[in-house]
């Protein structure tokens, strides 16, 4: 009898003990929990604070890039005086392509989607520029001024600015930053 009351008031003892012990452990695993979530949330706020200026500024960049390149910009900016279409038509191919390729590393701050509408519309108005181009009678003869005229009129006519759909979606993705 004398065993049994002894276990019997050691698992009084022990019992409480455990439960104690376990209730703690719980505790401190839920503290250490919410601890490491702060943590995160902190890093991520410093992140944020760090990330998101450069992230606006890439947005500001492809947007400047996608007005740069629109053709009524780029014709107005590289005037075609004293040029014939052929070497004007070299020029505005040249200027697109440099302006693209010097913010082409803008592509890591935008998503894939919107990055492609970029690259659309660079080739857009590339394709734009050179449908003018091969639509002359003869371009070593005719002066830049015609081939300006005649993409302004392709313009008119297809009422779509290659560079609206990219800048739009630009705008989109850098408004969900707030």
């Amino acid at each position: 009898m004398n065993d049994t009351a002894y276990l019997f008031d050691l698992l009084k003892i022990i019992l409480p003990a455990l439960i104690v012990a376990g209730a703690i452990f719980l505790l401190f695993r839920q503290f250490l929990e919410r601890e490491q979530q702060r943590r995160l949330i902190e890093l991520r706020l410093e992140n944020s604070k760090t990330t998101l200026p450069i992230r606006l500024q890439a947005y500001e960049r492809v947007i400047l890039l996608l007005e740069r390149i629109s053709p009524n910009n780029i014709l107005v900016r590289l005037g075609s005086a004293g040029q014939t279409a052929a070497e004007y038509h070299r020029v505005l191919q040249e200027e697109i392509r440099a302006e693209y390729d010097h913010n082409i590393s803008q592509q890591l701050y935008l998503s894939s989607d919107v990055w492609a509408l970029v690259k659309e519309a660079k080739e857009n108005v590339l394709t734009t520029v050179n449908r003018a181009f091969h639509g002359l009678p003869n371009p070593q003869q005719l002066r830049g001024t015609e081939l300006a005229k005649r993409i302004l009129e392709g313009l008119m006519n297809d009422e779509a600015d290659p560079t609206a759909q990219a800048i739009e979606a630009v705008k989109r993705e850098a408004s969900g930053l707030f």
